[in-house]
């Protein structure tokens, strides 16, 4: 076995249609060289992007994808609103070319007139942003990413990739404070709720392929939106509809990392398909049914829903083929929506999922939610999954449903060719041994849950002590609220998550509704039928 058998291959991704795995030489459907760094949290996100966005000059290529724009979240203080940022870029002769979803109506709870504005002061400034609704009904475009070239200067290029989108609520630090600028969410989460998220910074090679995904997005020849009440108030607004020219892509930079690099994307399956995915891509899904069956001691998660038993199958197979093999997961303790109808159909898919994991695997599946210093429960948005510290994942892409088929997803596979050298040197069924990035990306999300400083994780490597650790961690935490807070705060910010509870009367009208509205089917129906992905 090597490091390359824990990727897909190209005929793996099951899309034969996109140019992501053909424009390599090598016929890999991954590159090599890659120097890929994680920006835990928006706090330390924010600054590294607007950093890197004012060294572009005249020329230099600025490509975003986003969920929700909001004009202005400030990146880093006063004077970095978003919509500043990207305009001063424009205006200093940067080519700047954005896609955001176009999103349903603000009343009901999305974003339709904060993405409009951010594309029309875009445009203003002489960039080009379109709203794009290209995509199943009922679905979104979920990809959040950042591409930034300079022709004449590889070595500055770059790309983000994650789960952090341009708006508010994400500005948030290790100390979950919380956001200055809110987004409304459930009331539990007070009015400032405090945000967990996770983004990559990739240098190398991979910053081409990412640069692909925008572009085969921005080259689809169909309508940004056939909803005909869109396309006449587009007319009277005089919207940009027609995406413009890009410049020729930029040979891919130079090698300057150890890390290898897989991108996996989601695309539905359409009544008008991608020319790029014209049954749409479920690389997503396949990556994971490829790679939990081989995880031997560890699965670490942290994810905004965790939800549906289908989804959640690979996993609970998994625990019952290996009797060793345990899963950790940090998620949210609660929905960001309280609602009558809306609470219930996001936990629906959860209780089933959870109740799952927990019949495959007995006293090795361990949930958790985040609080911060002041018991206020963290939102976890974060998208990662750790197996055996050799394969890591960070992305857009959730673990349900909607995301593994449904939605536009893009996330960021990673093996690092760097072996950890700390004991247990081997953690993996195959004799592959820990690598570098794997392992430091839990033992950072680690030590943060833990309230542990710098370098205190000697107990955290192997992957038994470390699944103790957070249980004595979250325990502890729990009797000291189960006590009354009396005395001294324990160190930690986890808590066992509690399993919540649905009688069957809203389990009856709640699971319908659930598979169709929160977290619907974009498979062909072939596949649905075979439960396969």
């Amino acid at each position: 076995m090597g490091v390359a058998d824990w990727f897909l291959s190209a005929y793996g991704r099951g899309n034969p249609a996109t140019q992501l795995d053909r424009r390599h030489s090598d016929g890999l459907a991954w590159s090599a060289g890659n120097d890929v760094r994680p920006l835990i949290h928006g706090a330390t996100y924010f600054p590294e992007l607007l950093r890197c966005v004012r060294q572009l000059r005249s020329g230099d290529l600025l490509l975003f994808t986003d969920w929700r724009g909001d004009p202005d979240e400030r990146l880093d203080g006063p004077g970095t609103e978003v919509s500043r940022v990207l305009c001063d870029a424009a205006r200093r002769g940067v080519v700047v070319k954005g896609l955001i979803w176009r999103s349903h109506l603000d009343r009901l709870s999305f974003s339709e007139q904060q993405n409009r504005h951010l594309g029309e002061d875009i445009e203003a400034a002489g960039g080009e942003c379109l709203l794009d609704m290209r995509v199943r009904p009922g679905g979104s475009h979920h990809q959040k990413f950042v591409v930034l070239r300079h022709p004449g200067r590889p070595d500055l290029d770059v790309a983000f990739v994650g789960g952090i989108d341009l708006c508010h609520s994400r500005n948030d630090g290790p100390d979950h404070d919380g956001d200055p600028r809110p987004q409304p969410m459930a009331k539990v989460y007070g009015p400032r709720p405090p945000w967990h998220d996770v983004q990559l910074a990739v240098r190398g090679p991979a910053v081409g392929d990412i640069e692909t995904v925008f572009r085969e997005r921005w080259n689809d020849p169909q309508p940004l939106t056939r909803n005909p009440i869109d396309a006449i108030s587009e007319r009277l607004r005089h919207d940009d509809h027609t995406p413009g020219r890009l410049p020729p892509q930029a040979p891919d930079p130079e090698p300057r990392g150890t890390q290898l690099t897989q991108l996996l994307r989601t695309y539905p399956n359409r009544r008008r398909g991608y020319p790029f995915a014209p049954r749409g891509e479920r690389s997503v899904a396949r990556a994971y049914n490829h790679v939990i069956p081989r995880a031997h001691r560890l699965i670490y998660l942290e994810d905004q829903y965790l939800w549906s038993a289908e989804v959640v199958d690979c996993f609970a197979e998994a625990l019952i083929a290996d009797a060793g093999l345990r899963l950790v997961a940090v998620i949210p303790h609660y929905p960001d929506q309280d609602g009558r109808l809306s609470l219930p159909l996001n936990l629906v898919g959860r209780v089933q999922a959870l109740a799952k994991l927990d019949a495959a695997g007995p006293d090795r599946v361990a949930i958790y939610g985040v609080e911060n210093h002041a018991g206020t429960p963290v939102y976890v948005h974060a998208k990662v999954c750790i197996v055996d510290d050799v394969w890591a994942s960070v992305g857009s892409d959730n673990v349900n449903r909607r995301s593994w088929t449904h939605d536009s997803e893009l996330s960021c596979a990673v093996v690092d060719a760097e072996l950890d050298e700390r004991e247990p040197r081997v953690v993996d069924r195959f004799g592959d041994g820990a690598r570098r990035f794997a392992r430091e990306l839990r033992l950072e999300l680690s030590r943060e849950h833990l309230d542990r400083a710098a370098g205190d994780d000697t107990d955290l490597l192997d992957p038994s002590s470390a699944f103790e650790a957070f249980a004595d961690s979250a325990a502890n935490l729990q009797r000291w609220h189960d006590g009354g807070r009396t005395g001294p705060r324990p160190p930690g910010r986890l808590r066992p998550y509690v399993r919540p509870t649905l009688s069957r009367a809203t389990r009856a009208w709640a699971t319908p509704l659930y598979r169709v509205l929160p977290d619907p089917d974009g498979r062909p129906v072939s596949l649905r039928l075979r439960h396969a992905f």
